[in-house]
């Protein structure tokens, strides 16, 4: 915006495209509102909300959601493969109901972890491509956070499979 000349203040200000400096100020709020509205109806395309998805809908997206974290992030396949061999050894020691439920939970908590790792990189990545130290600060405490329950889970697996595998463990090193 240029700076006001203090010689020229009773200049007439400029007015919507097709106004004349005479024109009445309802003519000049009418045209800026008809000039603003062209440009919302030409911007609408990039503007519009998508319509609101249906239930099931949700599950697309939630699946989505979950694909594209297995399918770009490296420790989420790797807590994946974990969670197959935690789940496959507990079948192969018949483990109960409770504890599979146990595990599923300690599984759930480091994919859930990670997935919203995932989501605070991506959106301080969006947020700045320049190193900021807030960005660093929010990527490192959700990193810690996968951290954190990793940890959790490994506890869990040791207090319910070690009862399983220590008499077997016994049997292996008598003989």
């Amino acid at each position: 915006m240029k700076a006001i000349n203090p010689t020229h203040q009773d200049a007439p200000r400029p007015s919507p495209r097709g106004l004349g400096p005479t024109a009445s100020p309802a003519e000049a709020a009418d045209a800026a509102i008809a000039e603003h509205a062209a440009l919302v109806d030409a911007a609408e395309p990039f503007l519009s909300v998508p319509p609101r998805p249906t239930f099931l809908r949700s599950f697309v997206y939630a699946g989505r959601g979950l694909w594209h974290a297995l399918r770009t992030q490296r420790n989420m396949r790797v807590h994946f493969a974990a969670a197959i061999l935690a789940l496959a050894l507990g079948v192969v020691l018949r483990i109960s109901a409770v504890e599979f439920a146990i595990v599923f939970v300690a599984i759930a908590g480091v994919l859930v972890a990670e997935m919203f790792n995932t989501v605070t990189e991506a959106l301080a990545d969006l947020a700045t491509q320049d190193y900021h130290r807030l960005a660093r600060v929010a990527k490192d405490v959700a990193a810690g956070a996968v951290l954190l329950s990793a940890i959790l889970a490994v506890v869990i697996a040791l207090f319910v499979y070690l009862p399983h595998l220590w008499p077997l463990l016994l049997h292996l090193f008598r003989h």
